[in-house]
This record gives structure tokens, C-alpha cells and sequence, in this order.
């Protein structure tokens, strides 16, 4: 790990609040398994779970420690659907981006069924809020609410009369809300570590500290880290924005895009149920999103804040006090106790990217901010495959997707200009 992540991840009230274990020891030597997934996040341990369901014996190769990417520093919101829903529906027509719709449904049920049969404790509630901060975003937020009941048949979700959202949340900064009562929120890292767990328990072998160094591609891959191999049959590449070099083709389609999160001190309880009601976690429909929830011991978990530069998360503190003093003025003088971050895996498209570059071959990136249930089902999907149902993996792999212009060098010019476009049609 280097200096500027290690900077990224020691103050996360996450790593703070957990008993991990000790970690899992490095890859050495030579191993034959069926299939190595690289890489200890949600996609891969749920890849790696399900294929031990199948019968297929796995191999689990990370670069650092499970859950230490942003499937152990993101927001924690168990989301249905993708970050944007137009691309799905452009490319797939209207039936099948009614079927990639109830697969991500699916994923929120998926998370629910392994909480409970794997008895995570991972502080699960459901209940999500997406707010709007003008009439316009509020007309827009009723109709796309409408839209998802009468196109995709989505009836958890209801938008709030504009006179009730006071009640929901208490912020004057919101003029319209709509209630999706399947979302909600989970403590990410409980979650990803109660994955582990049952991986393990299920005979799936986890190598921390085992960064792969190359790849021998071929009927029979041969994966390799600094001190051994994996000889397989099958490779899940599910490092997202980690996967550096490994698959250049194909990482080339997403930017990492780094996001922030503080968390205050805990609050009084009577606080707490005053400013958000049902304890929903809360995101708002701008493009430079603030998102936030309450802790299950009272503290404000609030997010934001993009970058892909060199940004310290106890340097942003001070900007993102200011942010949560606008949206809750009770707050505005709350005590900041942890502040990290982590980056997030956004395709050009802001659609999920999986799909394959050998047949033996799987990848699993893209989730663009909505992971935290959509790579548990990913997962699942690319385990059919490999045990051959590969109907609904194949028909997330008709999504095209195109790398950004100029690579890596050219990534923050990019999100300067993706953000100065978005605040000026604000502003409009």
C-alpha cells in the first residue's frame, strides 16, 4: 500500500469500528483450483461463494486484504437499479432493460438472503431517500419515480408530496423526495468481511497480500503472484479500479474516481429522529452528489466530494463540515471523528461493464457507484456461467462500452470538464 492510500484508508470509522480477524496468508508456492478470482470485494467473494455452491474449488487472490478496496470504504447504500438508467434501456430495448432492471431488484434480495443465512451482522436497514434540491429536480425525480413503476414495475418506490418531504428529511436544502422502501443501507465492511466468512467456511481458499503480477492466458490459465501460481481453469478478474496493468483493454473503459466520506461524532438519538426519518439513507439527484445515512451508533456518515487528483480526506474535512452545515444546520458545529475515502469505478456510460476476454476469462467492473448490491448478483451471474447458464450474464455483456479519450493522463481533464458542464446545466 503507498502513502497516499494508506492515507485514503486509516481514518475510516469503518476500520475503526470492526474486530477483523487475522488476515488470510499470502499465495505461496504452486495451487491448482478451478477457477482463481482476483480480487477480496463483494464481486469476488460472491463470485468465489457461489461457485463453491456449484462444486467448482476456488482460489481467492488479494492484492491487500479483504474488503480493503471500496468494498470496505464506500457509503454503505443497497441500491436497486444502475447509476443511469439510459444506457441500459438504449442498448438493450425496452424488455430486456426491464430484465436487467428485476436482476438488480434481485440483488437487493440477494444481500437480504445472505445477511440472514450467513448471519452477517452488518447493521442492515432499508429504506432510501433520493432528494432534490430545486422544483425542476423535484418535477424530474416524480416523473423518473413514475417511470419506474409503470416501465419496469417497480412499486417500492413513491414519490412524497412536495408538503410532506419536511417530515422525511429535515433540511430546507430539499424541495422534492421520492421513498424507495427495498433500498437501504448496510455498515460495508461487516458485510464484506461476513462474505469472507462464509467463503471460507464454504472451502473457498483466500490469499491476502498477494498481489497478481501476470497472467498466462490459454485453456488452462496460469495466474501469477511474487511468491507463487494459480493453475486453473477459469480466471474472474474482479479487481475493478485495482486492476492496474493486468487488463489494460479493458481497464482502460473505466476512470477511478475518488470520493470522500466524514463521520461525526455520535449524536443524541432524539437527533437523529428528527433529521431523517426511518433512519433512509439519503442521496440527492446533482451531479457532484452529497450522500449520507446514521450510523447504527448515531453518528452522520456523509459523502462527496470527487476527485482523481491527490487529495488528503483529513485535509477536505473543514469543506465537508461545510456541506453538511448546509444540508443540517443542527450539524453544522458536529465533531468530525474519521474522514477517508476510496475510489469508485465509473464507466464512460455510467452502465455496469462485465463480460469476458477470453471464454475462460471473466471481468466484473463499472458498478459506477452502485455496487454494493449489484456485484453480489454480479457475482452470482458470472458463477452461472462458468457453470454454464450464461443467459443473464451475456445479457449485461451486449452493454457496449468505449475507453476514455487520452487514458489514464487524461482522466481528471475529463472530470473537470464532466463537473463544470454538470454545475452550469445547475445553474440553468
Amino acid at each position: 500500500m503507498n502513502l497516499r492510500e494508506t492515507a485514503m484508508v486509516q481514518h475510516s470509522w469503518y476500520e475503526a469500528s470492526v474486530q477483523r480477524e487475522p488476515d488470510d496468508p499470502p499465495m505461496q508456492g504452486s495451487i491448482e483450483a478451478d477457477v482463481c478470482v482476483i480480487g477480496a470485494g463483494y464481486s469476488g467473494l460472491s463470485a468465489a461463494l457461489e461457485l463453491r455452491q456449484r462444486g467448482f474449488s476456488v482460489v481467492v487472490l488479494e492484492a491487500e486484504r479483504v474488503g480493503w478496496g471500496a468494498s470496505g470504504r464506500n457509503g454503505g447504500q443497497v441500491l436497486v437499479g444502475f447509476a443511469k438508467d439510459e444506457p441500459v434501456v438504449r442498448q438493450l430495448g425496452a424488455a430486456d432493460a426491464r430484465r436487467a432492471w428485476d436482476i438488480s431488484v434481485d440483488g437487493v434480495h440477494l444481500l437480504h438472503q445472505r445477511v440472514a443465512q450467513y448471519d452477517i451482522p452488518c447493521d442492515l436497514v432499508k429504506g432510501y431517500l433520493h432528494v432534490a434540491t430545486s422544483t425542476r429536480k423535484a418535477d424530474d425525480l416524480d416523473d423518473w419515480a413514475a417511470s419506474l413503476q409503470k416501465d419496469f414495475g417497480y412499486h417500492a418506490i413513491r414519490a412524497i408530496p412536495r408538503a410532506e418531504v419536511p417530515g422525511w428529511i429535515s433540511s430546507p436544502r430539499y424541495v422534492g423526495a421520492a421513498h424507495d422502501a427495498l433500498s437501504g443501507h448496510v455498515h460495508p465492511l461487516k458485510y464484506c468481511l461476513g462474505l469472507a466468512r462464509a467463503a471460507r467456511a464454504a472451502g473457498v481458499q483466500i490469499h491476502a497480500h498477494s498481489r497478481v503480477k501476470r497472467i498466462e492466458r490459454g485453456a488452462n490459465p496460469v495466474v501469477h503472484t511474487d511468491q507463487g501460481q494459480v493453475r486453473c481453469r477459469f480466471v474472474v478478474a474482479a479487481g475493478n479500479a485495482w486492476l492496474g496493468d493486468l487488463l489494460p483493454k479493458v481497464t482502460a473503459r473505466i476512470m477511478p474516481v475518488r470520493s470522500f466520506i466524514v463521520a461525526t461524532e455520535p449524536l443524541p438519538e432524539s437527533l437523529v429522529a428528527h433529521l431523517i426519518r426511518h433512519r433512509c439513507a439519503v442521496c440527492d439527484t446533482n451531479f457532484m452528489i452529497d450522500y449520507f445515512r446514521f450510523s447504527a451508533d448515531n453518528r452522520m456518515l456523509f459523502g462527496g466530494r470527487i476527485s482523481n487528483g491527490k487529495a488528503d480526506p483529513q485535509a477536505l474535512i473543514p469543506q465537508m463540515q461545510h456541506r453538511l452545515g448546509e444540508v443540517f444546520e443542527p450539524l453544522a458545529r458536529a465533531r468530525i471523528e474519521y474522514a477517508w475515502g476510496g475510489f469508485v469505478d465509473v464507466s464512460m456510460n455510467r452502465a455496469p461493464d462485465f463480460g469476458r476476454v477470453d471464454e475462460n476469462f471473466y471481468y466484473l467492473q463499472g458498478f459506477s457507484g452502485h455496487g454494493v448490491a449489484l456485484t453480489g448478483i454480479a457475482g452470482q451471474m458470472v458463477a452461472d456461467a462458468i457453470a454454464g447458464q450464461a443467459s443473464r450474464f451475456d445479457l449485461f455483456s451486449r452493454l457496449k462500452h468505449f475507453p476514455y479519450p487520452g487514458g489514464a493522463a487524461m482522466h481528471g481533464t475529463w472530470l473537470r470538464l464532466g463537473v463544470w458542464y454538470h454545475q452550469l446545466r445547475e445553474m440553468v
